[in-house]
């Protein structure tokens, strides 16, 4: 009817935990009913890179969990709102927490070298190698914009206890930017006295797309959000100049286009840590050449067509410089299993990551929880494993862990935990997935400031930006809490709701810095 007022659309692009942190954020703070936001991706399932399949027959796969942890404030409060997939009358925040007072995690073996537990207690820092951490902590991030972590530190601090752990835990390459590893010393300086034993660290009881994807998913759902998968956005239509600009129409990679009213608000997921992955199998690597682009070829359409968008091409314009391979492991028997127990020291699930020190590949694995999926065969084990270095010959395999097969990775692990004569009859039967992924660490490369745009650009009326490449000071990017941030300032931006929870700065209490003080300087 002539001078009916048109109720505002929520169109986001994108399905990972920020476009469903925002339909949340909207719903539960912005009074927005739920059939009133349209989700698109072109992936066949929503979850982004907390994603997580498979079967006992085929055997599962996951492409890695972020790191959570406690002060991860803005995703405890929105997971304190969502009812648990797997306690009945408690939300999925309590879950975890009460998951992690059931099980409780401490790793006695953080370093594996030559098959036995390796010193952790020292780190192994130079005084000028310590001091070199101080002054980076002290220098304001300004200073360090495009700069690499290389050229802060010598040669020798890349061979330090402190070095292999920090890194193969947060993934950190020595090219990778200085300023984010700068935000990473202040926003977790609390968890450094606990670093050798992984203490601080949270899990949840499955993996993170059971966990914390599909209660999501079921609220979303049950309030009537619509979540279109195998639906790629190709294009976003601007109209108006930079000082005032608005999405007016999103087109989609089977020829629908969506017109978006003024008043309709657009809430977009820039880039994709795991866009191009490739998978392999026991008998084949995972492909060279990278998979679908579509999060990428997005924010490279939209930064050309208006400015302050950012800079796509600083971080995902060298894929050699930040993938990784990983593999997950499905396996009947467990006898591998019962051995890291003995060896490490941990029952499994009560460890974490375990680096292999002297690795050419930097292979990390990690013993799950078991069940680690819903609906994992009773007495299997899933385990999964990568190699920070894999661009490297392996120790006992002659090729890159780039190019190796299932099988083959399975082999380069047994030789180093000297397991070889164990390797057939103890792997008998078990299903191992390679997956290469070319952009998993893009969003640490160095950066100078516009190549991650604001969350709300200026001059922006009726849209946003979220994910792991837009500017959020003060935190730190491949982690939950990002992405669940960078949503609610979407939302916050657009809305007026849901204000973002400041980050929990650490690195103001004394305390804190004096028991790391001590940890850096022990002896």
């Amino acid at each position: 009817m002539p001078g009916t007022a048109h109720t505002p659309l929520h169109y986001m692009v994108g399905s990972g935990i920020a476009s469903l942190s925002a339909a949340a954020f909207l719903i539960r703070d912005a009074g927005v009913e739920g059939r009133h936001i349209r989700i698109f991706d072109d992936r066949p399932r929503p979850g982004g890179a907390l994603d997580g399949w498979g079967d006992p027959t085929w055997g599962y796969l996951t492409r890695g969990g972020r790191m959570f942890e406690p002060n991860f404030v803005n995703t405890f409060d929105l997971l304190d709102t969502i009812p648990s997939a797997d306690k009945s009358g408690i939300s999925a925040g309590e879950d975890i927490r009460r998951f992690n007072r059931e099980v409780r995690a401490a790793s006695t073996c953080r370093l594996i070298a030559q098959d036995t537990k390796a010193g952790m207690d020292h780190l192994g820092l130079s005084p000028a190698q310590i001091l070199a951490l101080n002054r980076l902590m002290l220098t304001p991030e300004g200073r360090l914009a495009g700069r690499s972590i290389a050229s802060w530190f010598d040669r020798a601090f890349f061979d330090t206890n402190f070095w292999i752990m920090w890194s193969t835990m947060f993934s950190f390459q020595p090219w990778h930017s200085l300023a984010e590893m700068r935000r990473y010393m202040r926003r977790f300086i609390h968890l450094l006295p606990g670093l050798t034993r992984i203490k601080g660290v949270l899990r949840t009881r499955y993996n993170q797309y059971d966990s914390l994807i599909a209660p999501l998913v079921d609220w979303l759902a049950a309030r009537g959000v619509r979540i279109e998968t195998g639906a790629t956005v190709t294009g976003a239509e601007i109209v108006g100049s930079a000082e005032d600009r608005r999405i007016a129409a999103l087109d989609l990679g089977s020829g629908e286009r969506v017109p978006v009213a003024p008043e309709d608000r657009v809430l977009l997921t820039l880039g994709s840590m795991t866009d191009g992955a490739t998978y392999g199998s026991n008998t084949a690597p995972a492909p060279r050449a990278p998979g679908p682009c579509p999060s990428w070829d997005l924010w490279r359409a939209l930064a050309r067509q208006s400015p302050g968008l950012g800079a796509p091409e600083t971080f995902c314009g060298t894929p050699e410089r930040t993938g990784w391979t990983s593999f997950t492991v499905t396996m009947p028997r467990a006898e591998f299993r019962d051995h890291i127990e003995t060896l490490t020291g941990n029952a499994t699930g009560t460890g974490g990551l375990v680096t292999i020190r002297d690795s050419a590949w930097l292979m990390s694995f990690v013993m799950f929880n078991q069940p680690h999926f819903r609906g994992q065969a009773e007495g299997s084990t899933v385990f999964w494993a990568y190699g920070l270095r894999g661009d490297r010959p392996g120790d006992f395999v002659a090729r890159p862990m780039r190019e190796a097969t299932g099988d083959q990775m399975i082999e380069e692990l047994c030789g180093h935990l000297r397991l070889s004569d164990k390797r057939a009859e103890w792997f008998a039967g078990a299903r191992v997935l390679p997956c290469h992924m070319p952009f998993i660490t893009s969003q640490f490369l160095p950066r100078s400031p516009g190549d991650r745009p604001l969350p709300r650009p200026a001059g922006a009326r009726n849209f946003a930006l979220m994910g792991q490449y837009v500017e959020l000071p003060h935190d730190t990017v491949f982690t939950v809490e990002y992405s669940v941030r960078s949503a609610r300032e979407a939302v916050h931006a657009l809305t007026g709701h849901s204000a973002p929870i400041p980050v929990v700065r650490t690195d103001r209490d004394p305390a804190v810095l004096l028991r790391a003080a001590r940890v850096l300087w022990r002896d």
